[in-house]
């Protein structure tokens, strides 16, 4: 038994069962007294009291207590959405306003702990700072705890059992309200040319003003954006069509309003990565050639290649004799393939053709239209190009790079890379796949000169061996030999033949990875998840400008980008925040997601005190709007409600510190033995004098 700094402890003199026993012993006598109407059976039962209490030898312990202070936790919300409008003006008055309440409060403390955003965008840990903070401090002492936030917090599922309550002071104001962008469904690949459905939202969130529709911008790449005017509130569904293979970045955005709360979630980033199902080659072959067969092996070998050969068989020159009836040759579809169908197809390879009168010109002239509308080309030359029936010579010579000088060089050399074609994507490396001894020789080039494009490898006398050029918004290449092949056969060690047509083939079907000007930026998980790599290459022969970076908050930075090799400049950049970032050099522009576009502390800006009500209930606490005031701290009883118009509570909890313990007895012995025989012998006087009365009587 205790009371207040003193307390009863019982040591009996024999077990607590004998104790027992003796006890109801005791209450059976005074049960037999009681019946057969003792007059002192009263005086019989404070005997045997006094006897047990005797026995249990009662001792009166007595504590020298220090009273300690009670704590109140202060927890303050420092996470990026409490920048937002005036909440770092309404948490300092808060801040200011509770410290000198409860300084003014006796016996209390206050400890304030802040926290900021949790690492690789967790949001707002207000729960871990919370248990943090509690760990530190003796529980029995925490008479309650004012978490000064917006309300969203992340992390709900770790919140700690209090022992007293817990009040949210809630920052913002209640006529706030957002717009933000949302993605809810996008692929991670696509196929080129094909459809593919994007499912985008724009929702405006608390007191948002009347409006039914807003502008959504869309742009892929550092193409021209596009602006369309959706609802607000619904899904909308989004059909897109990626424009070239590889990495694709979808940019969506909508304009800030002059109110809203914060533009860093009124956009989004989607990166898809373009796939081709089937790529489409038509291969024009002008004649039988040791090479033909290489060609036609090379693109079937590739189950990705869906190959039509077109080859003259039987050339109009050729008089044998036999009927056109009786040949078992099937007529080539040449109407369909380059009148009607010639923009299905993904490449054209004209291999050592010549103007025979089999393809009309109009027909050549469709290849150049194919070319300008963003085809591609590629011509393999042999003997042929420099004669009279040169393709050169057709309406396809419009597109064409170079021009033949009718000269044909026979004699064994090794191809070579020019400056240019270390530098450039499709050939840079190439010399590194050399076998040992170097590359195999090839044995002819037909003659020709430059007049527009790029020379990447060249031949005998620092002839061009390879020209690539672009034309509109195609490409053309011009090998000028037909002799490949011998790498492909192995010829002298031969040479990366299928990793140089691989390459010529995906930058002439606009592959981003192959850009002889290209921009690109990527997350260097390896490093962190806030760390750029930022890569320029170029084929300019003066090193590239600053770099100019945007980041989310519109703030701008430059960097100037060290060289790594030829024609290459590359640089580690540690983002600051999270969010979207956008590169800009020269006319090269570049968007790049540093973790999810609008970060998790941006998803939902309007303050709110629902999240944390599951938490502040059973603890009795309240929340309170900073704007309608801070309210003032009150003491109140354990378990009743602690919160109220304009007042929050928080409960004593008299903890104390023992510093001394001093124990006695009750009473001693003698006086225990004195008493019961007292009250004995009362009992018998009583019980005497009323039993010679009813004797007299």
């Amino acid at each position: 038994m205790t009371f207040g700094a003193a307390s009863v402890l019982f040591d009996p003199l024999v077990g607590w069962p004998v104790l027992y026993a003796l006890a109801g012993i005791a209450v059976l006598g005074l049960g037999l007294a009681v019946w057969r109407g003792l007059a002192g059976a009263w005086l019989r039962v404070l005997t045997a009291l006094v006897l047990l209490a005797a026995i249990a030898n009662p001792s009166l312990q007595q504590e020298d207590r220090t009273p300690l202070s009670d704590i109140v936790l202060l927890v303050v919300d420092e996470s990026a959405s409490q920048s937002l409008s005036d909440r770092q003006v309404q948490t300092a008055e808060a801040i200011a306003r509770v410290t000198q309440a409860v300084a003014a409060l006796p016996n209390t403390e206050l400890r304030v702990l802040r926290f900021q955003d949790g690492a690789e965008d967790a949001g707002s840990l207000a729960m871990t700072a919370l248990a943090e903070a509690l760990a530190e401090e003796p529980r029995a002492r925490v008479a309650g705890a004012i978490l000064i936030s917006d309300g969203r917090v992340h992390d709900l599922d770790l919140a700690p059992a209090l022992p007293a309550p817990l009040h949210l002071l809630l920052t913002g104001h209640a006529t706030d309200w957002d717009r933000r962008l949302i993605v809810k469904n996008a692929p991670a690949f696509a196929i080129l040319n094909e459809e593919v459905m994007l499912t985008l939202r724009i929702e405006d969130e608390g007191k948002a003003p009347e409006g039914a529709e807003a502008d959504l911008t869309i742009a892929i790449d550092d193409a021209a954006p596009q602006t369309y005017r959706i609802p607000v509130g619904q899904d909308i569904d989004l059909p897109v069509k990626l424009p070239h293979g590889g990495m694709n970045v979808l940019q969506f955005s909508t304009p800030a309003q002059t109110d809203e709360l914060t533009d860093r979630n009124n956009a989004a980033v989607v990166q898809i990565n373009g796939v081709r199902d089937r790529l489409r080659v038509l291969l024009v072959s002008g004649e039988p050639h040791a090479g033909e067969r290489v060609w036609r092996n090379l693109l079937k070998s590739d189950a990705s290649v869906d190959l039509v050969h077109f080859t003259i068989l039987r050339p109009p020159e050729k008089q044998d004799g036999i009927p056109v009836s009786e040949l078992s040759l099937i007529a080539f579809p040449t109407r369909e393939l380059f009148v009607e169908k010639i923009k299905e197809f993904d490449l054209i390879i004209f291999d050592r053709y010549r103007m025979r009168g089999i393809l009309p010109m109009s027909y050549l002239e469709n290849v150049a239209n194919y070319v300008k509308e963003g085809g591609t080309v590629l011509v393999a030359a042999g003997p042929e190009f420099g004669a009279v029936d040169s393709l050169w010579r057709s309406p396809l010579a419009e597109v064409l790079p170079v021009e033949p000088t009718s000269q044909v060089i026979e004699q064994g050399f090794r191809p070579k890379l020019t400056e240019l074609g270390k530098q450039h994507p499709v050939t840079e490396g190439l010399e590194a796949l050399a076998p040992k001894g170097g590359w195999g020789r090839w044995f002819r080039l037909v003659d020709v000169k430059p007049i527009a494009g790029q020379v990447v490898m060249s031949g005998p006398g620092d002839r061009p061996l390879l020209v690539l050029n672009r034309v509109g918004e195609g490409r053309v290449a011009v090998l000028a030999s037909d002799q490949a092949w011998l790498w492909g056969r192995g010829f002298e060690g031969g040479g990366p033949q299928l990793e140089l047509l691989r390459r010529l083939a995906h930058w002439m079907l606009k592959e981003p990875e192959l850009e002889e000007e290209a921009l690109t930026a990527t997350v260097n998980g390896a490093v962190s998840a806030q760390t750029l790599t930022i890569t320029r290459r170029t084929i300019a022969p003066t090193p590239p400008g600053p770099l100019t970076i945007t980041a989310p908050d519109g703030s701008k930075t430059e960097i100037t980008l060290p060289e790594t090799g030829p024609g290459r400049y590359a640089t580690d950049w540690t983002a600051p925040v999270m969010g979207l970032y956008r590169l800009e050099q020269g006319d090269l522009t570049r968007v790049v997601a540093v973790g999810p576009s609008a970060p998790k502390e941006f998803e939902q800006t309007i303050a709110s005190g629902d999240p944390l009500a599951p938490v502040i209930a059973p603890t009795n606490g309240g929340v309170q709007r900073i704007e309608a005031g801070v309210p003032e701290i009150r003491t109140v009883r354990e378990g009743r409600p602690a919160s109220g118009r304009g007042w929050i509570g928080i409960t004593p909890r008299g903890a104390y510190v023992t510093e001394d313990i001093s124990v006695a007895p009750v009473l001693p012995g003698w006086v225990w033995l004195l008493l019961a025989a007292a009250l004995a012998l009362a009992a018998w006087l009583v019980e005497g004098r009323k039993g010679t009365a009813r004797r007299t009587a």
